[in-house]
Order: structure tokens, then C-alpha cells, then sequence
């Protein structure tokens, strides 16, 4: 019997176009990888604001183990009743006692070990929330009681913060995966003491965009400086994310492969 678990993270489904994506590609990447455990960001679903009970049925009927999500959630009310109802459906950990949710969570299926995920949000250029820092040393402690394969989302801005926590945590958690900023990043790395690492896992969604929006829009925006409906981009669907081989007994990460499907064109003959 092998001794890896081969987890599967689905970077932050934005819109219609992305929840296309993980229709046409999502069981193909399940099968080619023979994933035991998959996990998807779903904050941006529902026209780029939170998830709500359908899109998440969707999701666990694809496959997903797991969603979790964002700042954004809160911008979608209909996302409070399905985080406060499915366990399965996580919000950053560290936001104030009181808010609908959890912000972690067991999976437990049959032939493999229990499998911790957490979500965390950053502080920097976001909200002034609790210390993601101190909020992951008593995540950390409690899903280590169960497992030693946890899996972080840190959803987060700023790069050196992601680049903090993955040091602050390296050894006692399985990977670090970073969310929010949407776009993919080439340092998915093992750190030292075995937890995986990339700073942003990147978008599945519309890539004929500005991060999921409107092109027009999103200029409208920079060149005028006042505010101006959010819209949807539609175009050029792609799925992103990270495979992760973790050690079933010690919970380390033996690699990390980021993916994005169909890839970027970088040549004018492709």
C-alpha cells in the first residue's frame, strides 16, 4: 500500500466561467492524478462574490472534499446559512468569534488518514482581523491532535506575509497554499522541514480579464478613478491549482507540481 496521499487544490473559482472550468476539466485532473482528497477555494463564485448552498452541492457532487473561501464570503448573504449548516464549507479561521462558520475542519473517508484543513486570512492590506499568526499556532495545535496531515489556506494580499507564514508554520503543517491574489506564482517549493509552499496557486476562471473582471471595466476604473459596476469576464477559461504528495505517517510534503489547464500562450505560433 503506497504511502502518499495525493491531495488536489483547486485555486479561486471566480464566476460562472470558472465553475465552467471545473465541469470540463475537474474529474480528468481527479483521474490522471488518482486524487484522494480535493480541495477547491469557492469565494468567488457567485459573480465574484461568496458561494451559496447550489454552486457548493455542485462542487461535492464534482468531487470536492472541501471549499474553502475568503474576504468575500461576507459580500454574499446567502453564503452565511451554508457556512454555518456544512462544515465542509470553511471561512478564514481568524475572523472574530461570533461571525457564521468555521475555519477548520476533519476530512475522514475510508482507506486513508484523517486530513486537517484550516483557512487563515492575511492582515496586510486587508482587514484588521485577528493575528493570523497567533490564529494558526491554536489551529495547528488542535487538528494535530488527529492528524498530522494538515493542509493551510492563507488567503492573503501581500507576498512577504505568505512568505512569513510559510516559515512561521514550516514543519508543522503539510503545505501552505496561498489565495486571493488570483495570480499563479513560480515559487511552489518544499521548505526545509517538509511543508509544501506557494504563494498563490492561482485563478480558475475568465483569463481574458483583470483578474476575473471586465477588462473594460477594470480600466474604467484605473483611468477615471471612480467607482464603476463590477462585471464579469467570460473568456478563456482555465483551470489552476496544485497536486501535493504528502506522507501519510509524518504528514511532510514530498512535492508540489502547480498546474494551469489549457496553459498560457507564449508564442504567436501557438
Amino acid at each position: 500500500m503506497s504511502q502518499t496521499l495525493t491531495i488536489l487544490f483547486i485555486g479561486d473559482i471566480v464566476g460562472n466561467p470558472g465553475m465552467n472550468a471545473i465541469r470540463m476539466f475537474l474529474k480528468s485532473f481527479i483521474d490522471k492524478h488518482q486524487a484522494d482528497i480535493v480541495i477547491v477555494n469557492g469565494e468567488n463564485i457567485c459573480n465574484g462574490k461568496g458561494v451559496t448552498e447550489k454552486e457548493a452541492t455542485e462542487l461535492f457532487n464534482l468531487g470536492a472534499h472541501v471549499i474553502t473561501t475568503g474576504n468575500h464570503i461576507w459580500e454574499n448573504w446567502q453564503a452565511r446559512p451554508l457556512l454555518s449548516s456544512n462544515p465542509m464549507v470553511l471561512r478564514p479561521y481568524n475572523y472574530p468569534p461570533g461571525n457564521a462558520g468555521k475555519g477548520m475542519t476533519i476530512i475522514e473517508l475510508p482507506h486513508i488518514p484523517p486530513v486537517g484543513v484550516m483557512q487563515l486570512q492575511g492582515r496586510t492590506y486587508m482587514q484588521s482581523i485577528d493575528c493570523p499568526f497567533r490564529g494558526v499556532d491554536h489551529a495547528i495545535a488542535k487538528l494535530s491532535e488527529r492528524t498530522p496531515i494538515i493542509i493551510m489556506d492563507f488567503h492573503a494580499d501581500a507576498t512577504a506575509e505568505k512568505i512569513s507564514m510559510g516559515w512561521h508554520v514550516d514543519g508543522r503543517v503539510s503545505a501552505v497554499l496561498g489565495t486571493h491574489t488570483h495570480v499563479q506564482t513560480a515559487d511552489a517549493t518544499i521548505l526545509p522541514k517538509g511543508t509544501a509552499y506557494i504563494s498563490d496557486v492561482g485563478m480558475t476562471g475568465p483569463y481574458d480579464s483583470v483578474l476575473g473582471m471586465s477588462k473594460e471595466i477594470a480600466l474604467k476604473r484605473l483611468l477615471l478613478q471612480t467607482a464603476h459596476k463590477y462585471e464579469m469576464a467570460e473568456n478563456d477559461a482555465k483551470l489552476c491549482g496544485v497536486v501535493l504528495k504528502v506522507n501519510k505517517n509524518t504528514g511532510k510534503s514530498e512535492s508540489i507540481e502547480a498546474f494551469m489547464y489549457p496553459k498560457m500562450r507564449t508564442s504567436i505560433h501557438e
